[in-house]
C-alpha cells in the first residue's frame, strides 16, 4: 500500500514537472523569436536611417570604422648592417 502511494506520488510529481518544463520551453521559444524579430527590425531601421542621412549615421557609429594602422613599420633585413663591418 505504501509503495503504491509513493509510486503514484512520484508519477504525479513527474507529470507536474513535465508540464512545467513544456510551458517554460514554449515561453523560451517565444522569447527567442521576439529577440530575433527585434534584432531584424533594429538592423532594418538602422539601414533606413543610414540611407536617409549618411553623415548622422557615421557620427553615431565611430567604432564601425576600420582600425588604425599599426605604428610599427616594416624594416627589411638587408637594411640592417652588422656592427663589425
Amino acid at each position: 500500500m505504501v509503495l503504491t502511494a509513493i509510486a503514484v506520488l512520484g508519477l504525479v510529481v513527474a507529470l507536474a514537472a513535465l508540464t512545467a518544463v513544456r510551458r517554460l520551453s514554449r515561453k523560451l521559444e517565444a522569447l527567442t523569436q521576439s529577440y530575433w524579430e527585434l534584432r531584424y527590425d533594429y538592423t532594418r531601421l538602422r539601414s533606413q536611417v543610414a540611407r536617409l542621412d549618411p553623415a548622422e549615421a557615421d557620427e553615431q557609429e565611430p567604432a564601425a570604422q576600420s582600425p588604425a594602422p599599426p605604428s610599427v613599420s616594416f624594416v627589411p633585413l638587408s637594411s640592417i648592417r652588422r656592427k663589425g663591418q
